[in-house]
């Protein structure tokens, strides 16, 4: 009985000591798999969006909670002002959950960009909605407090040929960002003033 209670208090020690090594590891290594995803995931996106920024909007950048999500912003300086901002949402794809980076002005509330930083669409169909610039520029200039839809369904977005679900799933996905954007505005206005000046020489 002794030797069952001894293994059983062993097998616990060794759970927790396990349990807290893996806990320290993944909060020892949370910041560095942030960097990783934000130089090779999210920043070519970022960039493209918010190009021609004087600052860095890979490091100029704030997060804020909207109920039980903490929503992360990328802000744009252009000509001294911190006038736009980018942000990831997710929508739902052919092949699955596509991450999706919206670049917005604060002062027109219109896109100004938009990228796939993720996806498991299927290559040389969902999968050009990566690269597909009409696509993608077709979102430039429309308001964000606006649906978005593809224009077989009455919207103004050329959808990807051969590829109506990814499209129809981007649409809904930054459709659904104008609520917490609207939500969020004067807390995102406020936090983005903070970066008024910066990249200039």
């Amino acid at each position: 009985m002794r030797d069952i209670i001894r293994m059983i208090v062993v097998v616990a020690v060794l759970c927790a000591c396990a349990g807290g090594l893996l806990a320290g590891v993944k909060s020892g290594t949370a910041s560095k798999i942030e960097f990783q995803q934000l130089k090779f995931v999210k920043g070519p996106a970022i960039r493209e969006i918010l190009k021609g920024c004087t600052n860095d909007p890979i490091t100029d950048r704030f997060k804020l909670k909207d109920g039980e999500t903490e929503r992360t912003f990328f802000v744009g300086v252009f000509d001294g002002k911190p006038n736009a901002v980018a942000f990831e949402t997710y929508g739902k794809g052919f092949g699955g959950r596509i991450g999706i980076m919206v670049g917005v002005d604060l002062e027109t509330d219109k896109v100004v960009g938009l990228g796939i930083t993720t996806h498991s669409e299927t290559p040389g169909l969902g999968a050009r909605a990566k690269t597909d610039e009409t696509f993608k520029g077709s979102f430039k200039g429309l308001s964000i407090m606006e649906p978005f839809k593809v224009k077989a369904d009455g919207g103004k977005v050329d959808a990807v040929t051969g590829a109506t679900v990814t499209s129809r799933g981007v649409c809904a996905a930054v459709t659904a960002t104008s609520e917490f954007y609207k939500r969020l505005k004067p807390q995102i206005l406020e936090k983005a003033g903070a970066f008024a000046k910066r990249g200039e020489k």
